[in-house]
């Protein structure tokens, strides 16, 4: 199954210069303030925002455009969450009702679930009986008008995006912070390759430097 070549979906995060994106309690706070802009602009220039459902039961985010002036509504917010587990009081479904926001499950999700999330005001896709197609997925977001899809998940999504090819770009930062924790989460993670020549290749685009908080952001084309 082939993505529309006009579809363009980005992963963006922060990792420490051990790979990290969290520390191994699950504290995220990585990158500086003007990093933190820079993510703001990018989410206002996204149709929507993907997470993980580990994300938002550690974070509880909001997943919506701050630290700038927009005149743009919020992206739509997509939470990828195959037993329907989405807390249903977390920032998320408090806010679904204003912000339009989707969650993806599977059919192991139970109706009851499902009917108490549609009652918060999301919408529920359901995809797959066990694991979620996510080459489907996306091709149904672009037909439902979905161009530009930021991703922003922890290691697990980011792998299974990554080696299914559904990533056009990689926007890393790197913090000067060494964290450690052998369960602490790196920035992809899933089963992994074998052999470095199996490795997803990437092209270095673009590198800009925050010499006031010593971080580096690099952009990666595939």
């Amino acid at each position: 199954m082939k993505l529309p070549t006009d579809l363009k979906v980005t992963i963006n995060s922060a990792m420490t210069l051990d790979g990290k994106i969290s520390s191994y309690t699950g504290n995220s706070c990585i990158s500086s303030k003007k990093d933190l802009v820079r993510v703001h602009k990018l989410r206002s220039k996204v149709d929507a925002i993907v997470v993980g459902i580990n994300t938002v039961i550690i974070d509880n985010p909001m997943l919506t455009v701050r630290f700038i002036r927009s005149n743009r509504i919020d992206p739509t917010r997509i939470i990828i969450d195959s037993y329907g587990r989405i807390p249903l009081d977390s920032k998320i479904l408090k806010t679904a009702a204003t912000i339009k926001t989707i969650i993806v499950v599977t059919k192991q999700a139970s109706k009851d679930t499902i009917e108490k999330i549609k009652k918060l005001g999301a919408h529920v896709i359901i995809i797959g009986s066990k694991l979620i197609n996510l080459k489907k997925l996306f091709n149904m977001l672009y037909k439902m008008g979905y161009r530009k899809i930021l991703i922003e998940g922890g290691g697990e999504l980011n792998w299974s995006c990554l080696h299914g090819g559904i990533v056009n770009e990689l926007i890393i930062t790197i913090a000067p912070i060494v964290l450690g924790g052998r369960n602490a989460i790196t920035l992809v993670e899933g089963k992994g390759y074998p052999i470095i020549s199996q490795g997803i290749k990437l092209r270095l685009t673009k590198i800009t430097q925050n010499k006031n908080d010593n971080e580096i952001t690099l952009y990666y084309n595939s």
